[in-house]
């Protein structure tokens, strides 16, 4: 290849048709010797088989999932699981697959040759959807020498993959339902404590609690009223005795002075009145006084009476009999007075225990008033605690319900395909195998074109010529020959130039 120029596709095209047989001898010897190299490797046998995840049947608006880790890490998790050393050794035993080795032998093949694949893991859209969760199966393959061993270590491995997606499930679910279970007892007693509370707040502030003020407020504006009228019933009473004790006081005057003559006792009290007036009188005026003879012309006077009544007990009347039927003889009048007076007092008392009663009433709710900002406020807290603790007790008990529906109602895993039986080896490929040989006899045919156009050095173009002898054209000569268009890209030592040159010269 000569330096210093620059090769255009009609180059590389000359190169291809220079060095046909140097790409093409390989291309055909290598698939036929990858094709007969594969017959070196034994054969291996793949069983395969299909589990389908069911997404669960109620809609997870009605009933979430209680196990929400990724399908994938699911099963790679059980993977490893039921890849352990203690799962796999009594599979080993019952299946005789030790064979002269050690069981961790057998184990670590057993690892090597399992491979779990989502469904059409090798398409974009599995890989969105596997990295969202949702994959709607997988295959479980087994490679090994034996087909029949291949299918019953398949077999197994399935169904202990579905029997640790069923524990786990159940596990789960029952982990749940348990914790739901503790913390639903634990709500429930916090409700029935707040429960029990607000039932003793109610009881202790019966009447004061919010929504009684406006009762309260109109109970106390009609105890105010009647208050008022009773307040005006208990004066009319007290001024309706004191108007009849007045009359009262006027008629009995009246009538004892008519009856004072006959009535000893009378006589007594005024002889005793007449004597103390006497006395004072005298201290203060001398006998002529005529305040002092006129008291004792009176006082001689009642004496006289008391004398002439004295002087009648003779006759068989005893004075205090006389006195008792004066007594006795009241008008009626009088009588009827000091009824009403009776009627009177009785009125007034009522009214002044009623007062008393509607005053105590009064204060009473004048007092609930005042504390209903203090126990609408305490209501309040107690039943905001109420209700929250009754949220969070149906919440729990939502959750409950749905983790004990998830266990019968959520995702499924169940085997689709069974393991099968492989009839051909899936290792190795034959024709992978040609294909291989023929890719790497395409790139080492390429490889020995490219070095072998380094490694010449042979003009066959007039750009060749150039870019050798780095001097300018003074003259172009076309070939003339018979088989100058069959032996076009012969080299230009030889007089034969790689294509008819029709140019024209070119002048320096």
């Amino acid at each position: 290849m000569i330096e210093n120029r620059e090769l255009n596709i009609d180059d590389y095209l000359a190169m291809l048709r220079r060095r046909t047989k140097v790409i093409v001898i390989p291309a055909l010897l290598a698939p036929l010797l990858g094709f007969l190299v594969s017959f070196a490797f034994s054969p291996k046998y793949t069983s395969q088989s299909l589990i389908l995840v069911e997404e669960q049947k109620v809609p997870e608006g009605y009933v979430k999932p209680v196990i929400t880790e990724d399908i994938v890490q699911r099963i790679t998790t059980m993977q490893q699981q039921v890849l352990s050393r203690s799962r796999l050794q009594p599979l080993i035993e019952r299946l005789g697959l030790a064979r002269g080795r050690s069981v961790d032998e057998a184990v670590d093949s057993i690892r090597q040759n399992l491979a779990v694949d989502p469904v059409g893991s090798n398409t974009t859209s599995t890989k969105k959807r596997r990295q969202s969760g949702d994959v709607p199966g997988f295959y479980v393959n087994f490679t090994d020498d034996n087909p029949h061993e291949a299918q019953q270590i398949c077999s197994e491995v399935t169904s202990m993959l579905l029997e640790e997606n069923l524990k786990l499930r159940e596990a789960v679910a029952q982990s749940t339902t348990d914790f739901l279970s503790r913390q639903v007892e634990e709500a429930k007693r916090n409700l029935d404590d707040q429960d029990s509370k607000l039932a003793t707040f109610k009881k202790q502030y019966i009447g004061q609690l919010p929504g009684d003020e406006e009762n309260n407020l109109k109970i106390l504006m009609g105890f105010n009223s009647q208050l008022d009228a009773n307040t005006q019933t208990l004066n009319r009473a007290q001024q309706d005795k004191a108007y009849t004790a007045s009359i009262l006081a006027q008629q009995l005057a009246a009538w004892k002075s008519t009856q004072s003559s006959t009535n000893p006792q009378a006589l007594e009290q005024q002889l005793a009145s007449l004597q103390s007036q006497l006395i004072t009188l005298q201290a203060r005026y001398t006998d002529d006084h005529p305040d002092v003879a006129k008291t004792k012309h009176d006082i001689a006077e009642l004496q006289r009476k008391l004398k002439e009544i004295n002087s009648d007990s003779s006759q068989g009347v005893d004075a205090t009999e006389k006195v008792e039927k004066v007594d006795s003889s009241e008008p009626p009048e009088i009588r009827q007075l000091r009824l009403q007076i009776h009627q009177y007092e009785q009125v007034i008392a009522q009214a002044n225990a009623r007062e008393k009663s509607l005053q105590d009433q009064i204060r009473s709710y004048q007092g609930r008033v005042a504390l209903s900002p203090a126990v609408e406020e305490q209501y309040k807290q107690l039943t905001r605690d109420y209700e929250t603790a009754h949220k969070f007790y149906n919440d729990l008990l939502a959750k409950k319900s749905e983790s004990e529906m998830q266990s019968q109602q959520g995702e499924q895993m169940r085997l689709l395909n069974p393991a099968n039986l492989p009839d051909k080896p899936s290792f190795p490929n034959r024709w992978l195998f040609a294909g291989g040989g023929l890719g790497a006899g395409l790139g080492l045919g390429m490889i020995l074109t490219l070095w072998l156009e380094l490694r010449d050095k042979a003009i066959r173009s007039e750009q060749d010529v150039l870019a050798v002898l780095e001097l300018p054209l003074l003259a172009s000569v076309p070939w003339i020959g018979a088989d100058g268009d069959r032996r076009n890209g012969g080299p230009l030592s030889r007089g034969r130039p790689e294509k008819e040159n029709k140019t024209e010269p070119v002048e320096v």
